[in-house]
């Protein structure tokens, strides 16, 4: 049996070269991170660290024993998140764990199970929560580990992408929770804290169980496409929306409250048209021409407003109704929710009242557990002290309310919360990586 024991005499040492700049590292990879896998080729570990820390060197104001341990996940669509390694991306650039080593972070990549996996008996392994609990089990690693893994345990920061932006979102928001514990224990995870210092999450798709009310609050109107029965279905789920949002009794950072009104307008509409406009401000001192926007709305030359609708329509719908619980379960949520003998299953009490299969619901802690909104209130729950959150402006994958209103929910929990909604950027990852590592350097 595995006794998730870190050797630090097991690696090599490997120089790339990549557009022009030379990294130097060493490596120590496959590492089991659990001692009951339930998928061992994906259970484990790799951990780069720049040579020059062995050698006696820094980079920066960082070395062997003070440097972040950078976390990022390759999760996406809540498929399994594969190990990678220094090397290069879909574009044939340097990836973000060769520019994250040059910087002189030390990066831990743990494979982890998603959606749609199976044993040899055919078994589900990958429905949620195994994802968080994988990610969980690997920072356990690393604590357990603490004086032998290279970097600082006490400032791990993950970073993911969409799905994996949300793993990114709930690891920050369910630090040690005993929800995920039993789980952790079936895999054989080391008896340690799971919490992390700070989350980065690129366009997380979070909250998903709402994410079909918020989706038709914003794209109600973007119906030219859509069947008489799914017009109707829109115009039903967008009232839902605000007595959601009305319920959670959120308040700005001014002690506000953001709420809606029965048509959607209101104080919690006015703070995401607020991320847009200092979105178009930041981009007008860049330089930018955005003369040609239509629905910006100007004021001695900066951006005062935003037509909001103007704003979805340049946007334009990308999904269906609903667009996240579809009502024969084709998403890739319907399947993060399945069980080890249904591949997928309804999570939303409208998708299931109205599906066209007579698919089973999913239950509710398992959907609670996926969902890092439900923790921040939690006092079992410890939170990472920073996040950042980066929205595309134009990204229609999920709507803006949804991060907007995790962001407001982690700064009344005195969480150091940044969000960001890129100009003109869609579902897109790791983007701004001089910015993302200059606010890494700046919390640590």
């Amino acid at each position: 049996m595995c006794e998730l024991v870190f050797d630090d005499s097991e690696y090599v040492t490997e120089t790339l070269i990549i557009d022009g700049e030379e990294l130097k590292f060493r490596a120590f990879e496959n590492i089991p991170y659990v001692t009951n896998p339930v998928a061992a080729e994906l259970q484990r570990i790799n951990i780069f660290v720049p040579e020059v820390y062995y050698e006696g060197g820094s980079i920066g104001k960082y070395s062997l024993g003070n440097a972040p341990i950078f976390m990022p996940n390759t999760v996406g669509g809540y498929m399994p998140g594969r190990l990678v390694r220094p090397g290069v991306d879909w574009q044939d650039k340097a990836n973000t764990i060769f520019k994250a080593l040059l910087h002189g972070y030390v990066v831990a990549v743990a494979g982890v199970r998603g959606r749609g996996m199976t044993n040899k008996a055919g078994k589900y392994i990958g429905v949620a929560p195994a994802v968080v609990c994988d990610m969980k089990a690997a920072v356990r690693f690393l604590r357990h580990n603490a004086d032998k893994v290279p970097g600082d345990t006490e400032k791990i920061i993950t970073n993911g992408t969409s799905a994996g932006g949300a793993l990114s979102s709930i690891m920050g928001a369910t630090g040690n929770h005993p929800d995920y514990e039993p789980y952790l224990k079936a895999i054989g995870a080391a008896d340690e804290r799971d919490d992390i210092f700070a989350a980065s999450c690129y366009c997380p798709i979070i909250n998903i169980e709402n994410s079909d009310t918020a989706y038709e609050w914003e794209f109600r109107h973007e119906i030219d496409r859509l069947t008489e029965e799914r017009i109707a279905f829109s115009a039903e789920l967008a009232k839902m929306f605000p007595v959601y949002v009305n319920s959670l009794a959120l308040k700005n950072e001014l002690g506000q409250p953001l709420t809606l009104d029965d048509n959607g307008d209101g104080p919690l509409k006015e703070y995401v048209k607020a991320f847009i406009i200092n979105s178009a401000n930041k981009e007008l001192k860049k330089g930018a021409d955005l003369s040609g926007v239509d629905w910006l709305v100007w004021e001695n030359g900066r951006v005062a407003d935003i037509d909001f609708d103007g704003c979805v329509r340049y946007r334009t719908r990308r999904k269906p109704v609903p667009a996240f619980d579809d009502l024969v379960l084709r998403t890739s949520l319907n399947m993060l929710f399945g069980t080890a003998d249904k591949e997928a299953r309804h999570f939303t009490e409208f998708s299931y009242k109205h599906s066209g299969c007579g698919a089973a619901m999913a239950e509710e802690k398992q959907i609670k557990m996926a969902n890092p909104m439900c923790y921040i209130r939690d006092d079992k729950a410890v939170k990472a002290k920073h996040y950042r959150i980066c929205h595309g402006a134009i990204d229609r994958d999920t709507s803006l309310a949804i991060p907007a209103m995790f962001n407001a929910l982690l700064c009344e929990a005195g969480v150091d919360s940044k969000l960001l909604f890129p100009w003109d950027m869609w579902h897109a990852d790791d983007y701004d990586l001089e910015e993302l590592f200059e606010w890494i350097d700046s919390i640590v």
